[in-house]
């Protein structure tokens, strides 16, 4: 039984570690898209103040930019809510798989401590009986 508790918490330590990697990905990922929408905003910033600068050529190409960047938003806070969602899910994974792996391991802490109490009471009883024989000797001894 000892060592299918060993067994047991060591496969769940591993699943909770390969939960952890997934959900540490996935926030990459969504750093990684947050990432992206900054860069995307300081970038419509830059192209605004250059066609305010160059209202001809610029104003009319800028249109289409203004375009194509309201695409990429959408893209990406789709994206970045999708990615929340898994992170979410990840979580909550990754929680129940610590919470399973401490059952675990507060049983294997258990089965220790009332292991370690049975062999501290038979230690006991084996000092109560030669306590207990030292007195009958010593009481035979000054009875004579």
């Amino acid at each position: 039984m000892a060592k299918d508790l060993k067994n047991l918490i060591r496969l769940h330590e591993w699943q909770v570690d390969e939960k952890r990697l997934k959900l540490a990905g996935l926030l990459q990922f969504l750093d990684d898209l947050q990432d992206q929408a900054r860069r995307l905003e300081e970038e419509v910033v830059a192209e605004q103040r250059i066609a305010a600068a160059e209202p001809g050529e610029a104003g009319f190409l800028y249109g289409k930019y203004a375009e194509v960047v309201i695409q990429r938003r959408h893209r990406i806070a789709a994206s970045i809510f999708q990615a929340e969602e898994q992170a979410a899910a990840a979580r909550e994974e990754l929680n129940q798989a610590y919470r399973e792996l401490k059952k675990y391991e507060t049983a294997e802490a258990s089965r220790l401590e009332r292991e370690q109490k049975e062999a501290d009471r038979k230690d006991q009883n084996i000092l109560d009986e030669v306590g207990i024989q030292s007195f009958v000797r010593r009481r035979k001894g000054a009875v004579r």
